[in-house]
């Protein structure tokens, strides 16, 4: 086999990080895992692991066997009952019931504060309006809601009595909300008469409106006084949520699950193809979330003010907003609106308000704060913080260093995570009071988690080679189909290296210590003459000027290099950009990764193209740098910068 051919199938991995930071000695004294022992015994006896960390949940009837793999299909505790909103909400009002479960901040200003006493009580009241209504064990329920504490409420509720939710985040247009409902087949749609997001109201009733014009499965319509906005009620279907519950007792029986009966639906959001809908069930997705959660956040219940800053309705927010944190009887902060809003320091108002120890967040979101710069952050007093997380995407190494020094003050440990929609729980990440943290590495495996890098034949490749991350072994909260297509889970998931490895659809490194990191999805993957280069390589260069907030890559065809390299570039507050800095960005790609990784454009503009959960949408620059006709718009936030980047990138083409 020739050289160039065995180059095709891998990917080249260019970028170089040098720097590792150690637990801090405090931290680690204190930490739930201190040393390597939890990865051992997971090695040893998975099966055995799981199962000690079972008996963390009430279960109304114990498994009789762990769990059945018979690839690519697999099982956790069989045999086994009991419910997850039992789990989150009855063990912990028996033990701590005025503890706050959710600080809810509205982005108005308005506050809530919910113990897990009321939140019991609110989750009650709503699980016997929705008997009421019809809906049944294994019946599909749609949530379309902002972040408002009826968001956990309407979920904890359908688990109550062993209904499917579906939740369809709140900033989806009446399209995607319709395609979603009529796939699951739901019956009741759980909505509000509005949100807020940046001071202005979306119009969530109208959106659902307009969507269950073409639903004939919606017989019943659950309205959320939010935003106190005049909207149009459909007689005999229409129901405000508060009259609905007002008659209700909070005393509600919760069904006694299966392990594997289903909890959820969540439909991926579309960034690379149509939307799946994924199922996670009861009882592996539940260990799954909360071992994950107490362990690589450390958590400390009676001590912590943990805030995942994501939205529920991405998995980020089903895992780690609602089901993990509640399961684990911790305090949360939930924050209804935009970070900037009614300016840039919004979210560091929030943590000093609320004395926050704990926070998660998306390098999406960290890159905008280095945008915006450090003067906000410096505003508020940020001393509570003892941990920082990241998750969505590979965090670039700069980014990742100003996350550290601007908000964690040096001493927070970041664990940088990586996991899906499909897997979820998080599989790869740091122990913080264990692992040594390298700036844009999501470093080792969770204990009993076995990832692999594989290149296009199925061979592992080599350290500091990429190559397809792929799992070969199963874990508690990995999906069990996609809702009502088994054969494309089969498919997508399980077909290329055989059904016992799972493709995840990323591309990743391996370093010589062995810890991993991600390099995007695959099909980001450029071929520059005869290269394969990861576009997060590039954007991670680039990041590395100073005078860079954040960057997006592309290729597009090229008759000499087979394909060259075009970067979207936004710069931070007051820095301008003219044809010297572009010249400049050039050749620090050039010298931070080599000559062959050297932008043939480079587009500055003042945002780029992002989907409501905050990813860069690269395929709609890719159709921006080849002058194609633009792909589905319907899922981005802010549609109207793609217009404004095709005008620069066309200037810049014709100069």
């Amino acid at each position: 086999m020739s050289a160039v051919s065995e180059k095709v199938l891998t990917i080249d991995a260019l970028l170089e990080e040098h720097r590792v930071i150690h637990p801090p000695a405090a931290f680690r004294a204190g930490a739930l895992v201190k040393d390597d022992r939890v990865y051992e015994e997971a090695d040893r006896d998975l099966e055995g692991f799981w199962a000690r960390e079972a008996e963390r949940l009430d279960w109304f009837r114990r498994w009789r066997r762990v769990c059945k793999w018979d690839p690519p299909w697999v099982k956790w505790f069989l045999g086994g009952r009991l419910n997850a909103a039992h789990n989150c909400l009855d063990r912990h009002v028996a033990t701590h019931p005025d503890r706050v479960a959710y600080f809810w901040e509205g982005e108005p200003g308005d506050t809530r504060r919910l113990t897990y006493r009321e939140l019991h009580h609110e989750v009650g009241r709503f699980a016997n309006a929705l008997r009421r209504l019809g809906v049944r064990r294994g019946d599909r329920v749609a949530i379309y809601l902002g972040m408002v504490p009826e968001l956990p409420v309407a979920m904890l509720a359908c688990a109550r009595i062993g209904a499917v939710h579906s939740v369809v985040f709140g900033g989806f247009a009446a399209d995607a909300l319709r395609d979603r409902i009529d796939d699951a087949d739901a019956e009741v749609l759980i909505t509000a008469d509005g949100s807020w997001r940046r001071g202005k109201v979306v119009p969530l009733k109208a959106s659902a409106d307009e969507a269950v014009k073409a639903c004939p499965s919606i017989r019943t319509v659950v309205v959320v006084r939010r935003t106190g906005e005049k909207v149009p009620m459909t007689p005999g279907r229409d129901l405000w949520y508060d009259d609905l519950v007002k008659a209700e007792t909070s005393d509600c029986p919760p069904e006694e699950m299966d392990a594997e009966d289903p909890l959820y639906i969540l439909y991926t959001s579309g960034t690379t193809g149509k939307p799946k809908g994924i199922l996670h069930t009861t009882g592996g997705y539940l260990l799954g979330v909360s071992t994950t959660h107490r362990l690589i956040f450390d958590i400390h219940p009676e001590q912590d003010i943990y805030w995942c800053a994501a939205d529920i309705g991405w998995v980020t927010g089903h895992s780690y907003i609602v089901y993990g944190p509640l399961a684990n009887g911790t305090t949360s902060i939930l924050y209804e609106g935009a970070p900037d809003y009614p300016d840039k320091d919004r979210w560091w108002s929030i943590a000093e308000k609320y004395q926050a120890t704990i926070l998660y967040t998306a390098p999406t979101a960290i890159r905008a704060f280095m945008k915006w710069g450090p003067e906000y952050p410096a505003r508020h007093d940020l001393s509570s913080l003892r941990l920082l997380g990241t998750v969505g995407e590979p965090i670039n190494p700069e980014a990742w260093m100003w996350y550290w020094k601007a908000i964690g003050g040096e001493r927070c440990p970041v664990v940088d995570t990586w996991w899906q929609t499909e897997t979820g729980m998080i599989l790869i990440t740091p122990l913080p009071g264990v692992t040594r943290l390298k700036p844009g590495s999501a470093t080792r495996p969770f204990p009993g988690v076995q990832p692999d890098i594989l290149d296009e034949n199925g061979n592992q490749v080599a350290p500091n080679q990429g190559g397809y991350l792929v799992l070969r072994r199963p874990w508690p909260a990995q999906f069990r189909t996609i809702y009502g297509s088994p054969e494309r889970y089969v498919e997508q998931y399980f077909s290329k290296f055989g059904k016992g490895i799972y493709l995840t659809g990323d591309g990743a490194k391996r370093d010589d210590h062995g810890d991993f990191w991600l390099l995007g999805r695959i099909d980001d993957v450029m071929n520059v003459a005869g290269h394969r280069l990861s576009t997060y390589e590039v954007e991670s260069a680039l990041v590395d000027h100073p005078a860079v907030a954040e960057s997006a890559v592309v290729s597009r065809p090229d008759p000499d290099a087979g394909e060259a390299i075009v970067a979207f570039v936004t710069l931070k507050a007051g820095v301008n950009g003219d044809e010297t800095l572009i010249a400049e960005l050039r050749e620090h790609v050039a010298k931070k990764i080599g000559k062959l990784a050297r932008p043939h454009a480079i587009v500055l503009s003042a945002d780029l193209p992002k989907t409501r959960s905050g990813k860069i949408m690269r395929r709609l620059l890719r159709d921006v740098a080849r002058g194609r006709a633009l792909g589905d718009v319907t899922t981005l936030a802010n549609a109207e910068v793609v217009e404004e980047i095709r005008a620069l990138a066309r200037t810049r083409h014709e100069e």
